[in-house]
């Protein structure tokens, strides 16, 4: 019997209410490396009051597993409420700062992409550009992905932002 030692493991995005407190994102990070999953990217914001911060977690890993981590992060002290989301339940977002070296004759080009992917020009300088581009990682990727055949001199991500869609709350 062939067993994959290097399954592909399934992406999640969780959303969690805590308190601010010191130490409360320790605590929930443990969780998810005590069960083997890899944190893929964190976002943590202040709540609709300040007593209160959300944390966007996309994590990798196993549906089990999963579940464990939620039923342990719900009853840490910190946290008020916890779970998953699916892509078909939620708005997600994520942002792109990217600079770019150019000359004035691959200028144009760069633009060209930064059009077609609706992003904005933050930075313009005699031999770079700095782009700002919102929407969904996979549109993220492809715009990077075109970009690299120029010199990319800084790339930064913010990981994902979620909501769910319509009245429910998040």
């Amino acid at each position: 019997m062939n067993v994959n030692p290097n399954p592909i493991l399934p992406t999640h995005n969780l959303s969690i209410y805590v308190a601010n407190r010191p130490g409360a994102l320790a605590r929930i990070a443990q969780t998810f490396s005590r069960r083997g999953f890899n944190i893929e990217s964190l976002v943590v914001s202040p709540g609709a009051t300040g007593d209160f911060s959300r944390m966007t977690i996309t994590a990798k890993g196993d549906k089990a597993g999963l579940e464990q981590i939620i039923m342990q992060c719900s009853k840490l002290v910190d946290v008020l409420a916890c779970r998953e989301h699916t892509d078909e339940e939620v708005v997600a977002r994520e942002l792109a700062l990217v600079k770019v070296a150019v000359d004035a004759a691959q200028r144009g080009e760069v633009l060209q992409i930064a059009d077609h992917f609706r992003a904005k020009t933050v930075d313009l300088a005699e031999h770079s550009i700095v782009l700002e581009a919102t929407g969904s990682s996979e549109k993220l990727d492809a715009m990077v992905d075109l970009l690299r055949k120029f010199k990319i001199i800084e790339l930064v991500r913010t990981g994902k932002v979620i909501m769910a869609r319509g009245e429910r709350e998040t």
